[in-house]
């Protein structure tokens, strides 16, 4: 009896179907994918002025049901430092509450506040381990980490899906990110006073979001050198400020 012993044709398998496989061309097609997340979620971003950091966010608020102070973009992570975020929500959360935890840890041991370099490294470091385990994705998010570090200077970190991450005086992350890095290319300043650095994110944002944002979807907080302490401005001066910036674009358009 003679068998049929043709090769059997198996589909070669997809180079994003395990995180742990590289491409031939060295990429890690999920990790990509997660990048692609990000790209999704509405913008964030912070400034660096002369005597703080300005974090706003747009948080996307478009149906008038919704309640807008249940959403949060923008996270407090200890008095000295705060977070946004950019892509999938719930992402978002898991690393806000593990950066919390290790800040908490941190003062509990040492008896002092955690640096911001230290926290951005240990969330960067947990961020890339899943990067290379099996059975698990990379987060979906990036996050902009602002703070005051022991020795009163100010720092703005990006962080991104691979666990890279950077120091920006000036940067945004989210859907439209682009258009409003041009806007602080072309405008930004390290003397900028809280005033302008404010009107100035509100602008890129305004750019940024095709102008279709309201004050109900804005959110702003700050970290200042002279007190140490993150705090978010009210809805009314939320609400002062963006008067006072779009009158003064629509100004400038005539």
């Amino acid at each position: 009896m003679v068998v049929n012993m043709e090769p059997i044709n198996i589909p070669e398998m997809g180079y994003d179907r395990a995180i742990t496989v590289f491409s031939p061309n060295g990429r890690l097609y999920q990790v990509e994918y997660a990048r692609e997340a990000v790209k999704k979620g509405t913008v964030s971003l912070g400034i660096k002025y002369a005597d703080g950091i300005v974090m706003a966010v747009d948080k996307n608020i478009t149906d008038p049901l919704m309640v807008a102070d249940a959403t949060e973009k923008i996270y407090k992570l200890d008095d000295h430092m705060a977070a946004a975020t950019s892509g999938l929500v719930a992402d978002g959360r898991r690393l806000v509450d593990k950066m919390r935890l290790d800040a908490q840890a941190h003062k509990l041991t040492y008896g002092e506040a955690i640096g911001i370099d230290l926290l951005v490294k240990k969330v960067t470091d947990f961020k890339q381990m899943y990067t290379q385990m099996g059975g698990i994705r990379p987060f979906g998010v990036a996050l902009l980490i602002a703070g005051i570090d022991n020795d009163g200077e100010l720092h703005l970190y990006e962080t991104d899906p691979s666990g890279s991450f950077w120091e920006y005086t000036a940067t945004a992350i989210g859907e439209r990110s682009d258009p409003v890095k041009e806007i602080f290319r072309k405008k930004y300043s390290k003397s900028l006073s809280k005033e302008d650095a404010v009107e100035l994110a509100l602008e890129a944002l305004y750019k940024g979001t095709e102008e279709q944002y309201n004050s109900d979807s804005i959110e702003i907080a700050l970290i200042e050198k002279k007190t140490r302490k993150y705090y978010r401005l009210s809805d009314a001066e939320v609400q002062e400020y963006l008067d006072k910036t779009v009158s003064s674009l629509k100004k400038k358009k005539k």
